[in-house]
């Protein structure tokens, strides 16, 4: 056994104060899960406890949505952890998203206002996660970079 100690690991990019593009970025995909279980929870609830058309459908919805917010809240939890796996998640998260919000502004009802809101939070949070400032913050290599 020696007395050496380890040398001290590299410093890089990610080991600064985590971006205000990277922490908006997690905030949304989070917001984004957060809405997800609020409205499966609504679903599951109505089905159970009140009367719907289908309560087999209700709750199976309701379950469905509380399943899929785990991709995004999942993703939010490793965005603020500066994961480089997490930015994946949060951008297919993103792109599920923009469809969603055009169907919910073909709707002719009080869907309009949520499918404005769900297609501007998609499209800034997908702007932030391809921002370089992001890129370097959650230590992914470019193409073209220097592999050092």
């Amino acid at each position: 056994m020696t007395s050496e100690q380890n040398p001290a690991p590299e410093t890089s990019a990610a080991d600064g104060p985590r971006p205000g593009r990277l922490t908006a970025a997690a905030a949304l995909a989070g917001l984004e899960g957060a809405a997800l279980v609020v409205g499966g929870a609504y679903m599951l609830i109505a089905g159970l406890a009140g009367h719907p058309d289908n309560p087999e459908q209700a709750i199976t919805g309701g379950v469905t949505l509380i399943v899929l917010a785990l991709l995004p809240l999942f993703a939010a939890r490793g965005l603020l952890a500066r994961k480089s796996w997490s930015r994946g998640p949060a951008i297919i998260t993103q792109i599920m998203a923009l469809p969603v919000a055009y169907t919910l502004l073909q709707a002719d009802s009080v869907a309009i206002p949520g499918g404005i809101v769900l297609g501007v939070v998609a499209v800034a949070a997908l702007v932030l996660l391809v921002n370089p400032a992001t890129t370097r913050a959650l230590g992914i290599r470019t193409p073209g970079s220097s592999s050092q």
